[in-house]
């Protein structure tokens, strides 16, 4: 079925405004943007849609209406358009309530083109095994078209003339023995081939002779590869027998002092919006806005191998349908994601977002050597996740907020790694530098999994200032005679330009946002503090093409000035792009950073260097960072938050407070220590 079949003379008639400005598309909505598409001249059944999304009005017009000084902003979609045959593509700005096209920009494809979409991947294979010279390749191995699956890969910008202004993708075949066979295990390689997806040719074929393929299984589903089951697990109950303690209604989410709005993107998947904490506000909106998997295997074959997951393939599409009791345990509020297809037409990610309470430990506890008190405080936190499946890998983004007005984010990753044939050692003996063998001649090159994190501060307002934090040494003098004194060191980040810094383990840097203008009594200004994980930033040479077009990568942070039209860390149009876009352009300007409204940029992420451990499939990996209250409040937040009640809780006296304090403290550490494996997904 192609677009033009089912509605031919759409007439646009436009759909119900929702409740607030910052609603996600609805699904009459989308329809909407279908039939203005469909109204256009260049559209044929061949064109495509590759993105549509809200395009969020104005903080400050949001911030006005809210505050009933200004209208309510109009309702308007970006919708990008890909023509399959002619690879003509368009990025058009459109008006929700009268369908008129606002701003309508053709990308000539020397600045990036537009995502890759499915459509284009399911090409591939059939435009390589009508290659001659693809088939015979694969028959020089040993191999017909029926024996392999293909993966295609985002081509990335290398400067070669013939992929100018084309669409291109790489694609490397995998052995697939039979209908549940993961193909990973079988990686044929040394063979690759460049392809134009428009013109449907083969540009080239890069044919490196020498790998066998490995013959391990990757079967990990395979009741014999996975052996007996282990016994001896008893059932872990997570109950909530009230119910769960917070609310969600269209988008607008309420949990102890929190309020926030939460929505969902073709692109950036889960969005968190407004958060804030007593009536005051914190965040306008934090997302993953683009993500990179760049690889460290310089082969012939593999220097090209790197996925901007976000800004190359939209990962928000590939948001898994969540099962209750399987990838979530307890008392589970799900929201649907409704996107656009490819055709344009709605479609309904059920369970595409998860949410529920989790007990974390203890929250505050102390027994008192002169008053005989002793109190304790449960930790918990609000759990807001997605998953998304991008090919090999599968990543989960969960968003944390605490009792105590904390604020995390980690990324899970799991799945399968991505596989070579491991080259052996060179004449020498020493193993190959770039990659680990992690199964009988089967390697994983090194790689590292780069996110950034857009957070739009509104730390007591828009009037804030970003300060980096040191720990500083002191050295023995007459203010010090005994050495033992040492201090921190406040530098504000004024300016665009110097907001690319690293994080700092040995300093102990962290990053503080203050308001310039709200103070606590003691007149300490009112702030929130990142404090970023320290792994490495990007790993690859300053002057390669991948740390040009990952510039965002380079870093930990970069701090901007609020602009409605800065929205990836890579640029609006990340596939194939040169190079220069997203953060460089961003910060080229270098506007000034103090008492203004800014847009923190920070890079967390792994670097992996894969273990056996990892085959076949990964146990669950983590990446993080925190924003914790720093003089946001005069004292602890979380003083009203009430004792446990449970019976074994009850510190009563007499036998019961003997038994609590012979077996209830063990009880409680057990608990407390247990914390960290508590991620029951």
């Amino acid at each position: 079925m192609s677009i033009t079949d089912t509605q031919t003379t759409a007439a646009f008639v436009t759909p119900p405004a929702p409740a607030h400005p910052l609603a996600s598309l609805s699904a009459a909505e989308i329809e909407a943007v279908r039939a203005v598409v469909l109204g256009l001249p260049t559209t044929t059944d061949k064109t495509r849609f590759a993105y549509v999304g809200l395009e969020e009005p104005a903080k400050g017009e949001v911030l006005a209406w809210e505050a009933g000084d200004g209208p309510l902003p109009e309702r308007r979609a970006r919708v990008q358009l890909l023509e399959m045959t002619t690879a003509h593509s368009l990025d058009l700005i459109v008006s929700l309530a009268t369908g008129e096209v606002l701003r309508e920009t053709e990308l000539d494809g020397t600045a990036g083109q537009l995502p890759i979409i499915d459509a284009e991947f399911e090409e591939v294979g059939v435009i390589a095994n009508e290659s001659e010279a693809w088939v015979a390749a694969l028959a020089n191995r040993g191999l017909t078209p029926d024996d392999v699956v293909l993966v295609p890969l985002s081509a990335g910008h290398y400067g070669y003339e013939d992929e100018v202004g084309r669409r291109i993708l790489r694609t490397f075949a995998f052995r697939m023995d039979h209908p549940a066979d993961h193909p990973w295990a079988h990686p044929v390689d040394g063979l690759t081939a460049y392809i134009d997806v428009a013109r449907r040719e083969v540009l080239k074929i890069v044919d490196t002779p020498g790998f066998e393929i490995p013959e391990t299984s990757g079967n990990f589903d395979d009741p014999e590869l996975q052996g007996p089951p282990l016994e001896g697990l008893k059932p872990i109950e997570i109950t909530q027998p009230e119910g769960s303690s917070f609310t969600v209604e269209d988008e607008m989410v309420t949990w102890g002092n929190w309020k926030l709005r939460i929505g969902f993107d073709t692109r950036e998947g889960l969005v968190l919006r407004q958060l804030e904490f007593d009536g005051r506000p914190v965040m306008y909106r934090g997302s993953i806005s683009e993500m990179v998997v760049p690889y460290g295997d310089p082969a012939p074959n593999r220097f090209w191998q790197n996925y901007f997951d976000t800004g190359e393939y939209l990962f928000g599409r590939y948001t898994n349908e969540l099962e209750l009791g399987c990838d979530c345990v307890g008392d589970i509020t799900y929201v649907d994601a409704v996107l656009s297809d490819e055709l344009g037409s709605p479609r309904t990610i059920r369970n595409g977002i998860c949410m529920h309470e989790e007990d974390f430990g203890s929250l505050w506890k102390h027994t008192d050597l002169f008053t005989g008190s002793s109190e304790v405080r449960r930790q918990r936190r609000l759990v807001i996740s997605f998953f998304t499946t991008v090919g090999n890998y599968d990543y989960g983004f969960f968003w944390y907020l605490y009792l105590d007005g904390t604020i995390e984010c980690e990324a899970k990753l799991t799945g399968i790694l991505f596989s070579s044939a491991y080259p052996g050692e060179d004449a020498d003996g020493n193993p190959y530098p770039f990659a680990s063998q992690v199964a009988p001649g089967l390697g994983a090159p090194y790689h590292q999994h780069l996110f950034s994190a857009r957070l739009d501060m509104t730390v007591d307002g828009t009037a804030n200032v970003v300060n980096e934090i040191d720990a500083v040494r002191v050295p023995i003098s007459e203010i010090n005679p005994a050495g033992n004194a040492f201090s921190k060191k406040v530098t504000p980040i004024t300016s665009e330009k110097e907001s690319g810094r690293v994080a700092n383990g040995a300093l102990n840097r962290v990053w503080q946002v203050a308001s310039t203008e709200k103070t606590t009594s003691m007149g300490q200004p009112t702030s929130y503090v990142l404090f970023p994980t320290e792994t490495p930033v990007l790993l690859a040479d300053d002057d390669s093409v991948i740390a040009s077009r990952a510039a965002f990568a380079t870093k930990n942070l970069f701090v901007t000035k609020y602009d409605p039209a800065e929205r990836y860390a890579a640029g609006d149009f990340v596939n194939q792009h040169p190079g220069g876009a997203g953060i460089p352009e961003f910060i080229a300007g270098d506007e000034p950073l103090v008492g203004e409204d800014v847009v923190l940029w920070h890079t967390f992420g792994l670097t992996h260097f894969p273990r056996n451990e990892d085959w076949p499939v990964m146990p669950m990996d983590y990446a993080k960072f925190t924003l914790k209250p720093y003089n946001f409040f005069e004292r602890n937040p979380t003083l009203n938050v009430p004792a446990p009640v449970m019976d074994h809780c009850s510190m009563g006296t007499g036998a019961a407070h003997t038994a609590h304090r012979e077996h209830g403290h063990d009880a409680h550490a057990g608990h407390d220590h247990g914390h960290h494996g508590h991620h029951h997904h």
